[in-house]
């Protein structure tokens, strides 16, 4: 029998033993921008304006992400579906030609992003007084695209052939490296914004070398070849298709941060712009757990797909599902209760404290419905429904918040509260839609597989 077989044995444990790793490789890996922003928002002198720089280079960064999403997370739920058809030949075609993407890709990018850096940060929300700092972060950390694009996109292949482990030290490997730098360049060499850029290159660099001498290993189970890197039309129509879910979701967070950042500037000034930083920081860093636990079920429900296991689908869902909202509650409980220690890990300036938890309490308002939007959309990619998963991030992000945050500022003497107001509105809107509309599609599909089965 195949090794890491997700159609035997407890889909639970299945999932709890990939989402475990695969969480903590998240978590840690978010500490590259996490712990950055942690530093900057406590230098000494100027702390608001360079964490409000620091803020503005988000949304390159997560457009970065975006595509490094459309191959990677197009690729692997592709490939753990050719796994469980034991299809060993398109799975290492799958591996093959998302690395050749993902390496056409990333030269694109930084090149286009050099090219129009000035331009693009003001759109962004910059200012005079803070396009500097996220100048002087962002050309460094632009040299670091083809390493932070490769290691992300390729890792995982890592977890869904069941080495989380393995996985989860790509991302350990790099975060030791940046966390113990990070302090190095900002404080004893003075570098400031730029320090930090350094070293999450750094980082970046090793955890990608560390994905690909894996990949070209003895103990993985589908190797990257050369002979599978050759671009496939078809296949690679295939990757694009499924992962344009992934591409929608981070592209459309950076169409979000674009408007929030542009509105916040405009009626609040840097300081809001500063606030925003956080909260974004904060929501991922909570997110996180919720989506290692939804990404972890992706190769599952996909492995049991392929190998006609319905019924271990709909237990599947059902247990992301009661887990998942369980931590959001408790989350948003304790988001709550402690506003102030939270934001304080941040930035420690008075006016961004003052501002920020009012503004904290309103962002994160019915938190706990982010987790039906999350099963709905994971479960959508897991399945192969990728029409279905872009839509519903579409529909949230695009379709409401942003309408939301250029719209609400406008009214009832809302201003900056109106743009911290747009995200739990879409929580519970677009929450509900997705995980109703998921249930009710699955459904069908798995009624109407079990009748071609019966038939057959």
């Amino acid at each position: 029998m195949e090794r890491n077989d997700f159609s035997v044995g407890s889909v639970w444990k299945h999932i709890v033993a990939l989402a475990v790793p695969m969480t903590v490789a998240q978590l840690v890996h978010m500490l590259y921008n996490i712990v950055d922003r942690i530093y900057i928002g406590h230098l000494p002198g100027g702390s608001a304006l360079a964490l409000t720089g620091l803020g503005l280079t988000f949304p390159v960064v997560t457009l970065i992400m975006a595509f490094t999403n459309l191959f990677g997370m197009g690729g692997t739920p592709l490939f753990s579906i050719a796994r469980g058809h034991r299809d060993t030949q398109r799975a290492e075609k799958i591996v093959g030609n998302t690395f050749s993407m993902l390496c056409v890709c990333c030269l694109f990018l930084t090149v286009f992003s050099y090219l129009f850096l000035k331009p693009v940060l003001y759109l962004f929300g910059a200012s005079d007084s803070s396009y500097p700092y996220a100048s002087a972060y962002l050309r460094i950390y632009l040299l670091g695209t083809p390493f932070a694009m490769i290691g992300t996109g390729m890792n995982g292949f890592i977890n869904a052939q069941g080495f989380a482990g393995t996985g989860m030290a790509t991302i350990l490997i790099g975060a030791a490296v940046n966390i113990i730098l990070d302090p190095i360049f900002i404080f004893v060499f003075d570098m400031g914004v730029s320090g930090a850029a350094l070293a999450t290159v750094f980082s970046q660099f090793l955890s990608a070398a560390w994905v690909v001498k894996f990949l070209l290993g003895k103990k993985t189970l589908f190797r990257l070849q050369k002979t599978c890197m050759r671009l496939e039309g078809k296949l690679l129509k295939e990757i694009v298709s499924l992962g344009m879910a992934g591409f929608v979701v981070s592209a459309s967070n950076s169409a979000v941060q674009v408007a929030c950042n542009a509105t916040l500037r405009d009626f609040g000034g840097d300081v809001y712009v500063g606030v925003m930083t956080i909260l974004n920081s904060v929501r991922d860093v909570v997110a996180m757990p919720m989506q290692g636990l939804t990404n972890a079920s992706q190769p599952v429900l996909g492995f049991n797909l392929g190998a006609g296991a319905y019924g271990r689908i709909k237990k599947g869902i059902a247990f992301v599902t009661v887990a998942g909202v369980s931590y959001m509650l408790l989350a948003w409980l304790m988001l709550f209760l402690f506003p102030e220690q939270i934001m304080g890990m941040f930035n420690s300036d008075a006016a961004v404290l003052e501002k920020g938890v009012p503004a904290l309490h309103l962002y994160f308002f019915g938190f706990f419905m982010m987790a039906f939007q999350f099963v709905g959309q994971s479960t959508f990619v897991g399945l192969g429904m990728s029409k279905q998963s872009v839509f519903f991030s579409l529909f949230r992000k695009i379709m409401i918040v942003v309408p939301l945050t250029l719209i609400l500022p406008h009214m009832a003497g809302f201003g900056v509260n109106g743009v911290f107001l747009a995200e739990p509105i879409s929580n519970f809107i677009g929450g509900t839609a997705s995980f109703t509309t998921m249930l009710v599609l699955v459904g069908r599909m798995i009624r109407r597989n079990q009748g071609i089965v019966k038939g057959v």
